[in-house]
């Protein structure tokens, strides 16, 4: 079965609600993930208003075309 984003809501802070196509909902945390980054491109999304700019394209979360993106299964099992 492959896996995918339908839906992705940003409910505060640095976290996200997911929901897939399996019926699995979870809600991911990225704060820490931004604050330890050591790529100044990934850093920069710790500004709140650039963090929010996310889309949903071919049932993956992406920002600024594909400037920061993450394997779907490992958001399905809730970790980044």
């Amino acid at each position: 079965m492959v896996i995918s984003i339908i839906k992705a809501e940003y409910i505060g802070e640095y976290s996200i609600k997911f929901s897939f196509s399996d019926g699995v909902e979870k809600v991911i945390d990225f704060y820490e993930f931004l604050k330890n980054a050591r790529n100044t491109m990934t850093k920069k999304y710790l500004d709140q208003q650039l963090f929010k700019n996310y889309t949903i394209e071919y049932g993956d979360i992406i920002w600024n075309d594909y400037e920061m993106c993450f394997p779907i299964w490992d958001l399905h099992e809730g970790s980044i």
